[in-house]
């Protein structure tokens, strides 16, 4: 983008978006998170929050809450947890037209999850096993009409590791998967987060699962430095993939960025790689960037490291999903969405990171508030 201190999304004009099927589409699980609501470890707690926690599911609701029309699908209990998920969903402008309903017996999945403080880490506990969500399979959704009018259609490596974590023979998510992307329209590009959760499956069974996924379907592909070391062995620039993995990083440059991105290109094809970095200096302390780079060599990286000082972490990478995606969705996979996908990403992340629970309840004008304050005090980058 050639004015970065002129970007101004309040004024976007979505008027093409509007009046048609959702323009983004998502699917994967919805877990029932439970968080101590007394400070008490959850082995003492009897005070519980209930919220809503889901990967595909917070980047609905981002993308929603930014103006494009979006559409959350999954496979759900027909009780009371599920019918919260699709209110939540709703209010929030996301359409819910096409979720699966189960028998109101089958498992929704729960996550515990303890807030840590320096040096006290967090600690979640996943209970996704058998869950209604991970056999969403094939015949289950209306694809055709689902994508009817997507322009992105997008999921994650988390919703694919459902079926090594609950040992079926089958993976009912990469069969419904490959259906949809089979149904989708002309133009609708594919994107994931590759997200790879160790909890949930092997880095073989995942590597088994993700490979022909990444390299066959992926347009726009969302990753960390961490992950593609420890499942690819990709190197980082001056960094070693067993560096990475040591979690011995100094100081990241350009060029080691440009040389990982360049691996991923040619490693899977994709059209566009983009990654997050998250720097942890305390649980209460965080420093955020991100960058991006297309095929033909475009490449974009956030002005300066920022800071975050954390409330809740969780929703953070999804909610940056939201914002990278909705610059490509207004601006196009190229070098112009792939800047302004930078800058509200990172401007939308930093801002959900200070809020409660996973939901990404931020709205433009905020987002906007804090990309012109970035600008206003400086646009050199930090030292890294």
């Amino acid at each position: 983008m050639t004015d970065t201190p002129r970007l101004d999304i309040t004024k976007d004009d979505l008027s093409r978006f509007q009046g048609r099927g959702p323009a983004f589409v998502t699917f994967g699980e919805v877990m029932v998170r439970d968080t101590p609501a007394d400070m008490e470890r959850p082995e003492r707690t009897r005070l519980v929050h209930l919220s809503m926690a889901g990967s595909e599911y917070t980047l609905a609701i981002g993308l929603a809450r930014l103006g494009i029309p979006s559409s959350f699908i999954t496979r759900v209990p027909d009780n009371a947890y599920g019918r919260a998920l699709r209110n939540i969903a709703r209010e929030q402008g996301v359409d819910t037209g096409h979720i699966v309903w189960a028998p109101k017996t089958e498992p929704i999945g729960r996550f515990i999850y303890e807030i840590g403080r320096t040096p006290r880490k967090n600690v979640g506990v996943y209970q996704r096993m058998y869950s209604a969500a991970s056999r969403l399979g094939p015949g289950m959704v209306d694809w055709a009409a689902a994508l009817k009018d997507a322009a992105l259609f997008h999921t994650s490596g988390i919703s694919f590791g459902l079926a090594a974590h609950s040992h079926y023979d089958r993976n009912f998510i990469y069969e419904a998967f490959q259906e949809a992307v089979a149904a989708k329209p002309e133009g609708c590009f594919v994107g994931l987060d590759f997200n790879y959760r160790s909890t949930l499956w092997t880095a073989a069974q995942a590597r088994e699962i993700m490979t022909p996924i990444v390299s066959g379907h992926v347009d726009v592909l969302v990753t960390t430095i961490e992950d593609m070391a420890k499942l690819y062995g990709m190197d980082c620039g001056q960094y070693s993939a067993r560096q990475i993995v040591d979690g011995d990083l100094g100081p990241i440059e350009d060029d080691d960025i440009r040389s990982f991105a360049q691996q991923i290109h040619r490693e899977f094809n994709t059209r566009v790689v983009a990654i997050t970095i998250r720097y942890p200096d305390s649980f209460e302390q965080h420093r955020w960037e991100s960058a991006a780079m297309d095929a033909s060599g475009a490449f974009f990286r956030s002005p300066a490291v920022r800071p975050i000082t954390l409330l809740d972490r969780l929703g953070g990478g999804d909610t940056w999903n939201a914002g990278f995606y909705y610059g490509l969705l207004t601006e196009g996979l190229n070098a112009r969405g792939l800047e302004k996908g930078i800058l509200v990403g990172d401007a939308a992340t930093r801002l959900k990171q200070t809020v409660m629970f996973d939901l990404p309840i931020v709205d433009k004008a905020e987002i906007q508030d804090r990309m012109t304050a970035d600008i206003a005090g400086g646009g050199k980058r930090t030292s890294r």
